[in-house]
């Protein structure tokens, strides 16, 4: 999708250093090398995304039913979803920085993941917690696909033509998803961070193209 040229990826690296140093900090405490054992559960007791303090529950510091939109994202649920999403990251992360810069990137990641978090508060049923960056990823992809269509010079079908198959692959690749996870796959983050990338990607539509592959029909 990213054609990534020499680019400053600061930002990129930051976060990435931040989510995978929480959660091998996590696995080393589940072992009992540093600190405790009840480090994982405090950390999602602190920073996972709880729908129930969206109603009634008390949360533990203030302004936790703000930053909970925005923390779930750098807390995982071990080392395999950790690195899925850290590879994922890497890959997605570098176009988007180098087409809108490092804080372009970080602007982007934080409302992807605010649209995650917002779509599973709607979406879901109960208060199962959510952790993990998969929304923001999604919201890359969900922008990397925009910014296809918008700076296409095909004709509109075909360029409708390639975003629902965009869209279609998404929904296979949820089922499957869902699936290996046995269904406890957060998908309505997923789709809410894909559908807030399709409306950055409008929205930063008139950023240079360099990054993108070289344009050519859609089939």
């Amino acid at each position: 999708m990213f054609n990534t040229p020499h680019a400053p990826r600061g930002a990129l690296i930051a976060i990435l250093a931040v989510i995978i140093a929480s959660e091998v900090a996590l696995q080393m405490a589940d072992l009992g090398w540093i600190g405790s054992p009840r480090w994982r559960s405090l950390a999602y007791q602190y920073g996972a995304f709880w729908p129930g303090l969206l109603d009634s529950w008390a949360p533990n510091y203030a302004a936790q039913p703000v930053t909970m939109f925005v923390s779930y994202a750098f807390l995982h649920g071990g080392l395999g979803h950790l690195a899925g999403n850290a590879l994922a990251l890497w890959f997605l992360g570098q176009g988007v920085v180098t087409r809108i810069g490092q804080g372009g990137f970080l602007g982007v990641f934080a409302l992807t993941a605010l649209g995650g978090a917002v779509s599973f508060a709607a979406l879901s049923a109960g208060n199962t917690p959510m952790v993990g960056a998969s929304g923001a990823l999604f919201g890359l992809i969900g922008i990397g696909v925009g910014w296809r269509f918008f700076d296409s010079t095909a004709a509109i079908l075909r360029r409708a033509r390639y975003a629902l198959g965009s869209i279609a692959l998404m929904v296979l690749l949820n089922i499957l998803l869902n699936w290996w996870y046995n269904g406890h796959l957060a998908w309505q983050a997923h789709l809410g961070g894909f559908v807030t990338g399709l409306v950055l990607a409008k929205w930063l539509g008139a950023r240079p193209r360099d990054f993108m592959a070289p344009q050519r029909e859609l089939h």
